[in-house]
């Protein structure tokens, strides 16, 4: 199995998200309903610099030979990060069904996840990145 464009996808996807937080937290929060944005705002920030790092680290991951012995704590951290996050929001859209929009993340960390958790724990070969 050849990682690579696993770690691109989901490498550019964590950016936007990152650059998101990052350069807008204040329209996120007032997008999601929260009227005082107090230090709401420093914690959307964070969140956005977490986003980037998981970003790079994927990105400059890449290459290397992801699964299996190779490079098993990035394939953990991404499978961890993706499913506990595709959970966390199944749960809360469980909850605020008119909150549609939330398929669309729901679905892209559910895709993530599987990938992760094969890449993690199936039993494929892997091969040498070109």
């Amino acid at each position: 199995m050849n990682t690579k464009y696993l770690m691109i996808s989901s490498s550019i996807f964590l950016g936007l998200v990152g650059i998101s937080c990052s350069f807008a937290p204040e329209e996120i929060l007032e997008y999601i309903g929260i009227k005082d944005l107090g230090s709401f705002v420093v914690i959307i920030q964070m969140l956005g610099a977490l986003f980037l790092g998981f970003a790079i680290l994927n990105w400059t991951a890449k290459s290397n030979l992801i699964g299996g012995i190779y490079s098993k704590p990035v394939s953990l951290g991404n499978f961890l990060h993706f499913v506990v996050g595709a959970i966390t929001i199944a749960k809360y859209f469980s909850k605020h069904l008119e909150s549609t929009f939330l398929i669309i993340p729901i679905s892209i960390y559910g895709i993530f996840a599987i990938a992760f958790g094969l890449v993690s724990f199936g039993r494929h070969e892997f091969k040498k990145q070109s």
